[in-house]
């Protein structure tokens, strides 16, 4: 039976419980392939992590990412939930403000912002394309954004690690009361090989400018409280087709209160980076008691 350190995380939380769920092991060094899966089903969380050590002298710490069903290569809130249990737990140090993560995408940058309980972390996105635009897009895009009207830019097919649909939607109300159509979503998930669709909605709310919901049905989930890649893929739609726009340096955005959570995350835009990232909390510290050979 091994005995490790585990951390049940609520990464990109505006309010104490109001961000998205992620557990995270720490010394698996020696668990198969098969022994992470198996826990990560078990957890039923929507990503499990595992906290190694890098194979490249460049990276920080290593993560490997499970859902219940399979590894993924990289997730966004995943990636900062493990940056922020590397530093709570001691495994490394930042270098020039970043730490490195290794992880299936690649060796990636996580800029560390402030210490203690108002630390942010934002992770650089790891490149985007645009892939096609526009309401005929895809013979079933209609019936998935079914019920919405739509705002100023046209839908999109965006890759970017993960591939999602992106919707403006015309107003945050509109957006906060949609009763979206999951089967007609996951139905242009399966076809297109994406993630699902994200929806957004500009605000003139004083705390964030942009709402968002992501429906990731291609991939078995109704729908998700806060999405740190798909955040980036609408970033870098916004500053793709409106580069000189009042969004296009960065804002804020609110997601999950439609499923009862309230996240908060914080969009970063440089000259050559899109950022994501926000505040995560440890809510159980404790002490995993497992059998890797089950």
């Amino acid at each position: 039976m091994a005995s490790l350190r585990y951390l049940h995380l609520d990464v990109f939380a505006a309010t104490l419980g109001g961000g998205n769920h992620l557990g995270v092991v720490i010394g698996a060094d020696g668990w198969s392939d098969q022994a992470m899966q198996r826990f990560a089903r078990w957890t039923a969380l929507v990503e499990t992590t595992f906290l190694l050590p890098p194979t490249d002298p460049k990276a920080s710490y290593r993560v490997r990412i499970f859902t219940p069903y399979k590894e993924i290569p990289f997730a966004g809130h995943p990636s900062i939930g493990s940056a922020h249990a590397v530093l709570a737990c001691g495994l490394a140090e930042t270098r020039d403000g970043l730490l490195w993560q290794e992880c299936g995408a690649g060796v990636l940058p996580i800029r560390v912002e402030g210490n203690g309980p108002g630390r942010e972390l934002l992770l650089q996105s790891p490149g985007e394309r645009v892939l096609d635009t526009g309401p005929a897009a895809h013979p079933l895009l209609p019936a998935a954004l079914s019920g919405i009207e739509l705002g100023t830019l046209p839908p999109a097919l965006v890759d970017g690690g993960r591939r999602w649909w992106l919707a403006e939607v015309a107003d945050e109300a509109s957006l906060r009361a949609w009763q979206p159509d999951h089967a007609a979503i996951g139905a242009l998930a399966q076809a297109s090989d994406s993630m699902g669709l994200c929806a957004f909605a500009r605000s003139g709310h004083p705390g964030y400018q942009l709402v968002v919901r992501a429906l990731p049905s291609g991939v078995g989930i109704v729908e998700d409280p806060a999405s740190g890649a798909a955040n980036g893929l609408i970033a870098a739609y916004i500053v793709h087709a409106e580069p000189h726009g009042t969004l296009a340096r960065g804002y804020q955005v609110s997601q999950g209160r439609e499923i009862g959570h309230d996240a908060r995350l914080i969009v970063r835009i440089d000259d050559t980076s899109i950022w994501v990232g926000g505040r995560s909390h440890t809510v159980v510290d404790g002490t995993l008691e497992w059998d890797p050979q089950g």
